[in-house]
Protein backbone atom coordinates (compact mmCIF):
# COMPACT_ATOMS: atom_id res chain seq x y z
CA UNK A 1 0.00 0.00 0.00
CA UNK A 2 2.66 2.16 0.67
CA UNK A 3 4.37 1.35 -1.82
CA UNK A 4 1.71 2.14 -4.33
CA UNK A 5 1.06 5.58 -2.71
CA UNK A 6 4.56 6.75 -3.48
CA UNK A 7 4.53 5.45 -6.93
CA UNK A 8 1.04 7.74 -7.43
CA UNK A 9 2.72 10.63 -5.62
CA UNK A 10 5.85 10.76 -8.31
CA UNK A 11 3.57 10.33 -11.44
CA UNK A 12 1.47 12.94 -10.14
CA UNK A 13 5.15 15.08 -9.79
CA UNK A 14 5.84 14.11 -12.72
CA UNK A 15 2.84 15.24 -14.63
CA UNK A 16 2.70 18.57 -13.34
CA UNK A 17 6.09 18.80 -14.24
CA UNK A 18 5.27 17.96 -17.67
CA UNK A 19 2.27 20.17 -17.62
CA UNK A 20 4.44 22.55 -16.22
CA UNK A 21 6.99 22.48 -19.17
CA UNK A 22 4.37 22.34 -21.82
CA UNK A 23 3.07 25.54 -20.43
CA UNK A 24 6.43 27.56 -20.52
CA UNK A 25 7.44 26.06 -24.17
CA UNK A 26 3.46 27.03 -25.65
CA UNK A 27 4.71 30.37 -23.64
CA UNK A 28 8.01 30.78 -25.55
CA UNK A 29 6.62 29.43 -29.03
CA UNK A 30 3.77 32.84 -28.30
CA UNK A 31 6.56 35.10 -27.80
CA UNK A 32 9.08 33.74 -30.69
CA UNK A 33 5.82 34.22 -33.14
CA UNK A 34 4.56 38.17 -31.66
CA UNK A 35 8.34 39.12 -31.97
CA UNK A 36 8.75 37.31 -35.60
CA UNK A 37 5.75 39.07 -36.95
CA UNK A 38 6.72 42.24 -35.56
CA UNK A 39 10.07 42.22 -36.96
CA UNK A 40 8.18 41.51 -40.53
CA UNK A 41 6.66 44.46 -40.18
CA UNK A 42 9.82 46.48 -38.97
CA UNK A 43 11.07 44.81 -42.40
CA UNK A 44 8.23 46.44 -44.31
CA UNK A 45 8.68 49.97 -42.80
CA UNK A 46 11.88 49.98 -43.78
CA UNK A 47 11.44 48.59 -47.23
CA UNK A 48 8.31 51.23 -47.37
CA UNK A 49 10.83 53.85 -47.51
CA UNK A 50 13.25 52.83 -49.79
CA UNK A 51 9.82 52.45 -52.32
CA UNK A 52 8.70 55.51 -51.65
CA UNK A 53 12.54 57.05 -51.90
CA UNK A 54 12.41 55.44 -55.77
CA UNK A 55 8.76 56.29 -56.65
CA UNK A 56 9.10 58.63 -59.35
CA UNK A 57 5.89 60.19 -58.87
CA UNK A 58 7.22 61.31 -55.64
CA UNK A 59 10.10 62.37 -56.02
CA UNK A 60 8.94 64.69 -59.14
CA UNK A 61 6.26 66.19 -57.02
CA UNK A 62 7.06 69.38 -55.72
CA UNK A 63 4.30 69.23 -52.95
CA UNK A 64 5.44 65.55 -52.51
CA UNK A 65 8.70 64.88 -50.59
CA UNK A 66 9.82 61.38 -50.22
CA UNK A 67 11.39 60.42 -47.09
CA UNK A 68 14.85 60.59 -47.74
CA UNK A 69 14.45 64.07 -49.15
CA UNK A 70 12.52 65.13 -46.30
CA UNK A 71 15.00 63.81 -43.79
CA UNK A 72 17.94 65.91 -45.47
CA UNK A 73 15.96 69.05 -44.92
CA UNK A 74 15.92 68.49 -41.38
CA UNK A 75 18.60 68.83 -38.56
CA UNK A 76 21.27 66.14 -39.12
CA UNK A 77 21.36 63.20 -36.37
CA UNK A 78 24.11 63.88 -34.17
CA UNK A 79 24.54 59.91 -33.32
CA UNK A 80 27.20 60.22 -30.67
CA UNK A 81 24.57 62.24 -28.96
CA UNK A 82 20.84 61.30 -30.24
CA UNK A 83 18.82 58.42 -30.67
CA UNK A 84 17.01 57.32 -33.13
CA UNK A 85 14.17 55.61 -31.40
CA UNK A 86 11.21 53.91 -32.92
CA UNK A 87 8.10 55.71 -29.92
CA UNK A 88 9.67 59.40 -30.62
CA UNK A 89 8.35 61.83 -33.54
CA UNK A 90 10.67 63.97 -33.21
CA UNK A 91 12.45 65.64 -36.05
CA UNK A 92 12.79 62.48 -37.66
CA UNK A 93 10.62 61.84 -40.93
CA UNK A 94 7.99 59.07 -40.17
CA UNK A 95 6.60 56.76 -42.61
CA UNK A 96 3.63 53.80 -41.93
CA UNK A 97 2.62 50.74 -43.82
CA UNK A 98 -0.78 49.83 -43.74
CA UNK A 99 -2.67 46.69 -44.49
CA UNK A 100 -3.63 48.42 -47.74
CA UNK A 101 0.04 47.91 -48.77
CA UNK A 102 2.01 50.51 -50.42
CA UNK A 103 0.99 52.75 -53.46
CA UNK A 104 2.85 54.84 -56.14
CA UNK A 105 2.31 57.94 -56.15
CA UNK A 106 1.44 58.39 -52.47
CA UNK A 107 3.09 59.55 -48.88
CA UNK A 108 2.73 56.70 -46.55
CA UNK A 109 1.59 58.71 -43.13
CA UNK A 110 -1.89 57.43 -42.46
CA UNK A 111 -2.58 55.25 -39.62
CA UNK A 112 -3.49 51.67 -39.57
CA UNK A 113 -2.36 48.37 -38.71
CA UNK A 114 0.37 47.00 -40.86
CA UNK A 115 -1.88 43.45 -40.38
CA UNK A 116 -5.35 43.30 -39.09
CA UNK A 117 -5.31 39.97 -37.51
CA UNK A 118 -3.36 40.13 -35.29
CA UNK A 119 -3.48 44.27 -35.32
CA UNK A 120 0.00 45.32 -36.08
CA UNK A 121 1.74 48.34 -36.40
CA UNK A 122 4.32 49.23 -38.91
CA UNK A 123 6.26 52.05 -38.95
CA UNK A 124 9.55 54.34 -39.75
CA UNK A 125 11.70 56.54 -38.40
CA UNK A 126 14.76 58.48 -40.95
CA UNK A 127 17.15 60.88 -39.87
CA UNK A 128 19.55 62.75 -42.17
CA UNK A 129 23.32 62.21 -40.11
CA UNK A 130 26.35 63.55 -42.47
CA UNK A 131 27.39 64.21 -46.26
CA UNK A 132 30.57 62.51 -47.07
CA UNK A 133 32.92 61.21 -49.70
CA UNK A 134 31.65 58.36 -51.29
CA UNK A 135 33.42 55.21 -50.22
CA UNK A 136 35.30 53.38 -52.78
CA UNK A 137 34.47 55.88 -55.48
CA UNK A 138 36.26 59.09 -56.85
CA UNK A 139 34.74 62.11 -55.58
CA UNK A 140 34.96 63.69 -59.46
CA UNK A 141 32.65 62.66 -61.48
CA UNK A 142 32.69 63.93 -65.12
CA UNK A 143 34.06 67.20 -63.70
CA UNK A 144 31.39 67.62 -60.93
CA UNK A 145 31.91 66.54 -57.08
CA UNK A 146 29.51 64.30 -56.21
CA UNK A 147 28.99 63.14 -52.15
CA UNK A 148 26.74 60.40 -50.38
CA UNK A 149 24.44 61.78 -47.82
CA UNK A 150 24.02 59.34 -45.35
CA UNK A 151 20.85 58.49 -43.66
CA UNK A 152 19.69 55.89 -41.28
CA UNK A 153 16.24 54.37 -41.44
CA UNK A 154 14.89 52.41 -38.45
CA UNK A 155 12.08 50.09 -39.38
CA UNK A 156 9.66 49.58 -35.93
CA UNK A 157 7.00 46.64 -35.84
CA UNK A 158 4.60 46.23 -32.71
CA UNK A 159 1.90 43.86 -32.03
CA UNK A 160 -1.16 45.28 -30.34
CA UNK A 161 -1.32 44.13 -26.72
CA UNK A 162 2.43 43.85 -26.21
CA UNK A 163 4.69 45.43 -24.36
CA UNK A 164 8.25 45.52 -26.55
CA UNK A 165 8.73 47.10 -29.90
CA UNK A 166 10.84 44.84 -32.34
CA UNK A 167 13.13 47.29 -34.37
CA UNK A 168 15.80 47.06 -37.49
CA UNK A 169 18.22 49.68 -38.92
CA UNK A 170 19.31 50.60 -42.08
CA UNK A 171 22.20 53.07 -43.00
CA UNK A 172 22.11 54.21 -46.72
CA UNK A 173 23.97 56.21 -48.52
CA UNK A 174 23.04 58.37 -51.55
CA UNK A 175 24.91 60.10 -54.03
CA UNK A 176 24.03 63.64 -54.56
CA UNK A 177 25.48 66.71 -55.38
CA UNK A 178 28.03 67.95 -52.89
CA UNK A 179 26.91 70.81 -50.78
CA UNK A 180 28.60 74.41 -51.12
Amino acid sequence: MVFALLVLVSLTVLGIASVSSGLLQNKMAVSLQTQTLAFDAAEAAIAGVVFESEDSTVISDVVMADPLSQARQNTALDIKNQILRCQDDESWTNRRVTSSGLMLGTQHQADGHYDNSPPIDSWSRTAYVREQACLGSSNVISGSHITCHVFIIKGCGKMQGSRSIVANSLTVAVLAPASQ
